[in-house]
């Protein structure tokens, strides 16, 4: 099987461009590694949608903070996209602490409240750490100790592990880095992009039509 270790933009599935025109590594991805099993999952969007995005990112990544508005963007406009977020916190302790805090309020609170504290952290500006998550849970009017409490717990952190671990196996040694339709997309390659693509499973079940 092709991985990211070893798969370079020239030996990719499809011949793919991000928004600046710079080649975009992709490939398919083994059946077996799906996120469907995957706790902790922030679904995002129609509950029969017609296409499925998977984001994997990181609190602390700049690229993930960029396309975290530009998909939200992008949902709101495509009724018939849903996209799920999963938690690759592998950019230090303060990132795993963070994604610990917010997987504890999307268990807790559900996805309203969870899609809200992840749009405040991609938003907040320098180090998103635990205690910037917690700040975030005060401020959406959340039981702080409760949240804390709940991060804590080992059914959150093992959660956590199995999210990074996915990860690690579908060779996303990149943040932000996408499943569609079966093809992993390391990088984010620009909104326009990603519409496209999109638009492309949309019209022929596939990244790349005709």
């Amino acid at each position: 099987m092709l991985t990211a270790t070893n798969v370079s933009a020239q030996d990719s599935l499809h011949e793919l461009t991000d928004d600046s025109g710079k080649p975009v590594v992709n490939y398919k991805l083994p059946s077996e590694l799906s996120v469907d099993s995957l706790p902790g999952i922030l679904w995002i969007g129609p509950e029969s949608p017609d296409v499925i995005l998977t984001e994997f990112s990181d609190f602390n990544c700049p690229f993930c903070k960029r396309a975290a508005r530009d998909l939200e963007s992008l949902r709101q406009k495509d009724k018939g996209l849903r996209i799920g977020m999963v938690q690759n916190a592998v950019l230090g302790l303060d990132s795993f602490q963070a994604a610990r805090v917010f997987l504890a309020v999307l268990r807790m609170h559900g996805p309203q409240p969870a899609h809200r504290m992840r749009t405040e952290l991609f938003a907040h500006r320098g180090t998103v750490g635990g205690r910037t998550a917690l700040d975030v849970a005060e401020k959406l009017k959340l039981d702080v100790g409760k949240v804390e409490a709940q991060a804590d717990d080992p059914v959150i952190g093992e959660a956590l592990k199995k999210h990074i671990k996915l990860s690690e196996n579908l060779g996303f040694n990149a943040t932000p880095s996408y499943t569609l339709n079966g093809v992993g997309i390391l990088g984010y390659p620009g909104p326009k992009t990603v519409a496209r693509l999109v638009a492309s499973v949309r019209e022929c079940d596939d990244l790349t039509c005709g």
